[in-house]
Formats: C-alpha cells, structure tokens, sequence
C-alpha cells in the first residue's frame, strides 16, 4: 500500500459464498453467546461484510469490498461478529497487516511482530501464525 491517506487507497473485492448450513450455524454461535473465530482475514473480511447491514450473517454469494483498518484520526473498525482470529505473520505495508492491527490493536500487534522477527518466524503463506482475541 504506497498511498499517505489510507482512505486513498483502493482495495480490491474478495468474492465469497456463505451457505446457508454456515449461516444458520454461526447465528446459533452467536444467539448462545459463543465466539466466532475466523481462520484467516479473509474469512474476516466476508463474515463481517455479510453481517454489516444486519449484524447477522447473511448465506449466499457476494463480493467482499471491505476495507477495514485502525482507527488513526476516528475511531476504527468496529467488528460485528468475529471475537478472534487466526491468522499469518503478514507482510509489512499490507493491507492485512492493516486489518490485523485493526482487530488486536496496533501496539500489541507490532510487538507481537518484533518478537516474531526476533524468534525468526516465518512470515506471509504458509509460515507461522498467530492467534487473536
């Protein structure tokens, strides 16, 4: 991302499918009081879209135009549905990283970062991960 006002930037949309077997399972996570757990920003990023008009999630197929990054000057995403998440040691200036910071605060998220690099974890595809909430 090479823009100096984050709002600049134009992110590109992710197509998704939520079944309606999903959909109804997650209602019924939420309706008991349990935690979604997203595995990965993607899974984030369709959750949350599917949830924005309703706060419930919506089955079927959609795209993804989400953007969802620290607050810096206002207050920044608020997240509907996803209580943690798993995910990979993303790369630096990404837009993941970005949603990353997002859901478990920039400070604890960069440190977590630097231990990462201390401990020469592996980052982006299919390298180590780590665990939200």
């Amino acid at each position: 991302m090479r823009v100096e006002r984050v709002e600049d930037h134009k992110l590109h949309s992710e197509s998704y499918v939520i079944s309606p077997e999903t959909a109804e399972k997650i209602d019924r996570a939420l309706d008991s009081g349990r935690r979604i757990v997203a595995v990965g920003t993607t899974t984030v990023r369709a959750l949350e879209h599917s949830a924005k008009e309703s706060g419930r999630v919506v089955a079927g197929r959609a795209e993804a135009d989400l953007f969802v990054y620290p607050g810096y000057e206002h207050p920044g995403y608020e997240f509907r549905l996803v209580r943690a998440l798993l995910t990979n040691f993303h790369l630096p200036q990404s837009t993941l990283l970005m949603l990353v910071c997002a859901f478990g605060g920039t400070r604890p998220v960069l440190a977590a970062y630097r231990h990462a690099i201390e401990q020469r974890y592996r980052f982006y595809s299919y390298g180590d991960c780590m665990f939200l909430e």
